[in-house]
């Protein structure tokens, strides 16, 4: 199935998406992309659906190309003081708020979202798939936040950040029952089964 360019071709629209939300460590981070009508790319897809190579192949195309981009980052602290849920509509309201033209409609990835900002939004499920735009955004959320994990790992090289990216995988969860949790570390979340 191949992705929609728009969901209203008649509105300026931007795609919103987020990465780490079920990681124990680092931040949440958003993407906001408005694309050009004239946008095309083959390899363009949902973020879970492409390469780590395809991805980092596909933002700065998606940086060049895009009429404009937005990247919002939630630290983790901020994660245990207002919840994930929370700090997921924070960072891509951050997104939104870096776009250097205001959109007039959001596509976002999800069945949920709330915002201070007053701009119309429909959120879509499994929009990632669905639409170019929010598929962009989930590439940049996906790439930026996987940078900040390859360069904690440089930190903290025991909890294998460089290749789980902070989720909760065995190795990362025996890491954390061996050498204790780290600055970085999610403490709202289940760190240890």
């Amino acid at each position: 199935m191949s992705l929609s360019l728009f969901h209203n071709p008649e509105l300026l629209e931007a795609g919103c998406d987020e990465a780490g939300r079920g990681c124990l460590s680092g931040p949440v981070v958003a993407g906001a992309v408005i694309l050009p009508p004239d946008f095309k790319n083959d390899l363009l897809n949902d973020s879970k659906k492409l390469t780590e190579k395809q991805r980092y192949k596909l933002r700065p195309i998606i940086e060049k190309e895009a009429i404009a981009f937005g990247v919002g980052i939630v630290s983790h602290t901020i994660i245990d003081e207002i919840n994930i849920l929370n700090a997921s509509f924070l960072a891509m309201t951050q997104a939104v708020q870096k776009l250097k033209i205001q959109p007039e409609h959001l596509l976002i990835d999800g069945n949920r979202f709330k915002s201070e900002l007053d701009i119309p939004f429909t959120c879509m499920v499994k929009g990632d798939a669905r639409f170019m735009s929010i598929a962009a955004a989930s590439v940049l959320a996906k790439t930026y936040r996987d940078d900040i994990m390859t360069e904690l790992h440089e930190e903290y090289p025991e909890y294998g950040w460089a290749k789980s990216k902070g989720y909760p995988t065995k190795a990362h969860r025996e890491a954390i029952v061996k050498h204790g949790a780290t600055p970085h570390h999610r403490m709202s979340f289940t760190l240890t089964k």
